[in-house]
């Protein structure tokens, strides 16, 4: 009788689980990322820690005269809005021989005395870190959230500024939930992708004379429209196939912006906003629909693009122009914002920081790119060489 019930309770898991299974399509994940980014069990556990859990602390010793006697330094979790220009870092993350952007912020911290001495870059379970989005080799940032676990301190942000570059800042600090994890808890991310208006059009070359004109502007945003909803993008990553269930995106938004002169050269920007993105799965995009309105493949490969049934192989367009603007946090300032303990993680006051920071570190480094080094305009010629290659 004990086996016959054991049985059927493996059988009732085996279809619960297949049940679940089948529920995972992107018509579903449309609906889930539309509804909210939080489920109702995360938010419920991270209430209880950051209710139950006891306040913590580091206890050092420190010798006085011929006494040693131990003291008590409290620990908080905040989170970092960071600016970074990316052009001399080989990304965010961590990458062992090579300079990135979170092990100079890790340095700073542990030389302005925010974190123990002994948390270095290969010991980082003390700090907690978690960063809103991995950025890639010379992507660019002005809204980069990190979360990590500091001492307390009231001038934190004066602190960790005053040993980190110049091309990489801390914009505003705020005091979070010990529960809060700036990955798992944004709901949504703004991009920017700054490049020459040439590149949208068939058969022009970099010149200053060059400006776009209002039906190639128009023709080149109704593309971009195309990635706004929810798409397969397993042809916009790498290592995914089409029914792995995260490669299912919704893109809340996707434009153009009116072009303007930068050094006698016509600019414009495009601009993304996604609940997340997949590896790689924005300058792909931008490749394609570059691709598209210069007439290396025709429109309506947008649609076999993200087709369950192809596998294609599309170019990566150049991380230069690459920009993460803005994260968004709404349920967390829902639920935490206005209890009187933390402020919601909105950043007005920082934008004029922001911006100067734009002016002066990121947009002169997509120019030179482009005019000087010439980044999208190499870029091109291979597009133009290989086009988009099914496999």
């Amino acid at each position: 009788m004990k086996v016959v019930r054991l049985l059927n309770i493996w059988s009732c898991q085996r279809w619960i689980r297949a049940q679940h299974s089948s529920a995972r399509t992107c018509s579903s994940v449309s609906d889930r990322v539309q509804r909210r980014a939080v489920s109702t069990q995360s938010a419920e556990d991270l209430l209880k820690t950051d209710v139950l859990e006891p306040e913590e602390q580091d206890v050092f010793s420190v010798e006085e005269g011929t006494d040693v006697k131990e003291v008590k330094v409290p620990r908080r979790k905040y989170a970092l809005l960071m600016a970074y220009s990316g052009n001399d870092y080989y990304g965010m993350q961590i990458n062992p021989g090579v300079p990135t952007v979170e092990s100079v912020l890790i340095s700073a911290l542990i030389n302005a005395q925010c974190v123990h001495k002994d948390c270095t870059t290969t010991e980082r379970a003390w700090l907690h870190l978690q960063r809103c989005a991995r950025t890639d080799k010379g992507v660019s940032a002005l809204g980069q959230l990190v979360s990590v676990r500091l001492f307390k301190s009231d001038n934190l942000m004066e602190r960790i500024n005053a040993h980190l570059p110049a091309d990489i800042r801390i914009l505003g600090v705020k005091q979070v939930t010990k529960g809060f994890n700036s990955k798992s808890m944004c709901e949504a991310r703004t991009y920017s992708y700054t490049l020459p208006t040439f590149a949208l059009t068939h058969g022009t070359e970099p010149d200053s004379s060059f400006r776009l004109s209002r039906e190639d502007f128009h023709r080149f945003h109704h593309i971009l429209t195309f990635y706004q909803g929810t798409h397969r993008y397993h042809n916009f990553t790498s290592h995914k196939t089409a029914e792995d269930p995260s490669v299912c995106r919704h893109i809340f938004r996707a434009t153009l912006q009116e072009p303007y002169l930068d050094r006698g050269h016509e600019f414009t920007t495009i601009e993304l906003t996604g609940q997340s993105f997949l590896l790689h799965q924005i300058r792909k995009m931008v490749g394609l629909a570059l691709a598209v309105s210069r007439g290396a493949v025709p429109e309506d490969i947008l649609p076999a693009s993200v087709a369950a049934e192809n596998r294609l192989r599309i170019r990566t367009a150049p991380g230069l122009g690459l920009v993460l603007e803005q994260t968004y946090f709404k349920w967390y300032n829902q639920r935490y914002g206005g209890d009187g303990l933390h402020a919601p993680l909105t950043w007005e006051d920082a934008a004029p920081a922001a911006q100067a920071f734009r002016k002066d570190h990121i947009l002169p480094a997509i120019v030179q790119g482009e005019l000087e080094d010439l980044s999208m305009t190499q870029w091109l010629t291979t597009l133009s060489h290989c086009g988009l290659e099914e496999l």
